[in-house]
């Protein structure tokens, strides 16, 4: 939703885009920089976009436990082709290959950067 109706349109660059889906949304969970950049020492999370493939979204071709989708029957332009989590591919152009109790807690400090950036912000 995201690519096609922000990148698509022109409201978001493809850099913004990512920003708001990965690196910043790591800074705002104080994850980053193991999450959210590609650098040394970071997990190898990645994702093959393709800016040009479309699909409809519906809640039947979900892996969730949930019947139903906000978005159901909608259209969109850019696609999620390849996902690597922890360097392992778990999502192959459609086929989910991801393995259950494979993720592991990360432990975080309270109040990070992002946090005390808003509280100046706010005060």
């Amino acid at each position: 939703m995201l690519w096609h109706y922000g990148v698509n349109s022109g409201k978001l660059t493809p850099n913004e885009f990512v920003a708001v889906t990965s690196t910043n949304a790591a800074r705002i969970f104080n994850l980053y920089p193991r999450k959210g950049a590609i650098e040394v020492g970071a997990d190898a999370d990645l994702v093959l976009w393709d800016a040009s493939a479309s699909r409809t979204i519906s809640a039947k071709t979900h892996h969730q436990n949930v019947d139903y989708n906000v978005f159901e029957g909608r259209t969109v332009k850019g696609i999620a082709r390849r996902t690597i989590a922890n360097g392992k591919l778990v999502w192959n152009d459609g086929e989910l290959h991801a393995e259950r109790g494979a993720g592991r807690y990360l432990s975080r400090p309270l109040r990070g950067d992002y946090f005390e950036a808003n509280a100046k912000r706010s005060a």
